[in-house]
């Protein structure tokens, strides 16, 4: 069975390092507090650009955003960077995984996905939108700029706070089918999208007056295709090299019994040299 569960990230062996709550180079509650404010910024540009629309007469994009890949990934780092800073406070306050403990062992490999996804999805948005939709010139004002550098550039900053300031493991390579899986699921929403909204989300996704541009269509597809595959190995090779620079090295909560435990036994051996 443990075999089983390490292939999705949620082997029992690991539960004593809490790899997605800790740190190997800052204490669990800034840990926990950086996460939050990146959270929160997200969240902050979601409803700040929710509400530029509203009032400035483009409010039906708020409800298309919701077909939109960049879209849907800004609200899942959201949503994950939220989720991790209370799992980090509450490793911080208990020294324990409470919420993981309570919850079914499927959960620490659903956030072992999570975690790959925020860690690799990123980079994709990043190249995709700079190097295909961007056309220039510039944003003509600040709030344009603005949003999209937030949007589009800086969510590669996050993933590469994610991967080097953590002690995860290496992503599962189970969960790369699962990225792929993903995006298969994305482009049929995007197709739904045109057939029930009459727009493509993405221009490179049109395929033309009777399928001239398909050619092109299925080239870009697995363009994307390749994107994520180098994404996943370039993020897995990064975790495992910051692992081996790290040497294991944890920053445990003082609540942690592990610490508590190593730093008795250090404190005993050091009592009894002194004694001889």
């Amino acid at each position: 069975m443990r075999p089983f569960l390490s292939l999705f990230g949620a082997d029992p062996g690991l539960d004593h390092l809490h790899p997605y709550e800790t740190s190997w180079i800052l204490p669990p509650g800034l840990l926990g507090g950086l996460r939050l404010i990146i959270g929160i910024y997200i969240f902050v540009c979601i409803f700040l650009i929710f509400g530029w629309d509203a009032t400035h007469d483009a409010s039906a994009t708020i409800a298309q955003s919701f077909s939109y890949f960049t879209w849907l990934n800004f609200w899942g780092m959201g949503f994950y960077f939220i989720v991790a800073s209370i799992h980090t406070f509450v490793y911080a306050a208990t020294g324990r995984s409470v919420i993981f403990d309570k919850l079914p062992r499927v959960f620490r490999g659903l956030h072992a996905l999570f975690y790959s996804c925020i860690t690799t999805f990123p980079f994709l948005v990043v190249i995709i939108f700079w190097a295909i939709l961007y056309s220039g010139p510039w944003y003509p004002t600040w709030f344009g700029a603005w949003s999209n550098i937030s949007q589009h550039g800086i969510i590669g900053l996050y993933a590469l706070l994610e991967i080097f300031l953590t002690t995860t493991p290496p992503h599962p390579l189970i969960n790369l089918a699962f990225l792929i899986l993903i995006l298969l699921l994305y482009l049929s929403l995007a197709y739904l999208t045109h057939k029930t909204q009459g727009f493509y989300t993405y221009s490179f996704l049109d395929p033309g007056a009777h399928g001239k541009n398909s050619g092109k269509v299925t080239g870009y597809c697995f363009a994307i295709l390749a994107i994520i595959v180098v994404a996943f190995a370039v993020t897995w090779l990064l975790i495992w090299l910051r692992r081996k620079w790290t040497g294991g090295r944890i920053k445990r909560s003082r609540r942690d019994r592990e610490l508590v435990y190593t730093t008795e036994r250090r404190n005993f051996r050091s009592s009894r040299w002194v004694e001889k």
